[in-house]
């Protein structure tokens, strides 16, 4: 919670209290330990701050890179056990739980946030599943394979694109957006991993990946 090392029990106990009462004199709002509008405000912003509008170029890779990176510096992470937690339901459309690994939904959310912003139509529909966006990449013409990601960033200078780990040849079990590419090599951007580059991990973060298993969606 901000900062605060709370564990999640469900209950409204003295240490949620406490937590509280840190938080808002951290914020500047008056230590009462209960949670008001003003509080409530307060705790919510991170997500309020992300849907806010960006300046952009107008190209779809530039809106999505500067809303990955907002996404990035709020620092959005599990709260409350394995894909739980108020940043899990928002990429998640409500849905959080063992059985909801959120990377695809990440990466989707702020592709639906780019195209919005941008007024372009969607590269592909999204989805929470990342054998899913496989699919709907092969279908538009997007899908590139782990030995055509040269050819990838000669033709586009390394435009932002999304990357799969992929397991087999139809299966992909990891996802997020591959932010530049150097030799053999992208900087990513990416949500349910960690410092480990879990499949199943806690944040979002950055890292640096091979191009090795790893395909591409292509978004420009």
């Amino acid at each position: 919670m901000h900062g605060h090392k709370l564990v999640a029990d469900g209950i409204f106990g003295p240490a949620t209290e406490a937590g509280v009462k840190a938080f808002q004199s951290k914020s500047g709002i008056r230590a009462s330990g209960k949670v008001d509008r003003t509080t409530y405000m307060a705790f919510v912003s991170p997500m309020l701050r992300v849907l806010e509008p960006i300046t952009h170029n107008g190209t779809l890779t530039d809106a999505v890179a500067k809303l990955a990176r907002k996404h990035l510096a709020e620092h959005p992470r599990e709260i409350g056990g394995q894909n739980r937690g108020p940043w899990v339901r928002l990429y998640m459309d409500g849905n959080e739980g063992n059985a909801w690994p959120w990377c695809a939904g990440f990466v989707t959310f702020i592709l639906k946030q780019a195209c919005e912003l941008t007024g372009k139509p969607m590269p592909i529909a999204g989805s929470f599943s990342c054998d899913v966006l496989a699919m709907q990449a092969k279908q538009k013409g997007r899908f590139c394979r782990e030995n055509d990601i040269d050819d990838h960033v000669r033709n586009t200078g390394g435009a932002p694109a999304i990357f799969l780990v992929r397991r087999t040849s139809t299966d992909w079990t990891h996802t997020g957006f591959a932010m530049s590419f150097g030799r053999e090599v992208m900087d990513t951007l990416e949500g349910n991993t960690n410092d480990e580059g879990s499949r199943e991990g806690y944040e979002v973060c950055e890292r640096i990946r091979s191009f090795s298993s790893k395909d591409l969606i292509v978004l420009g």
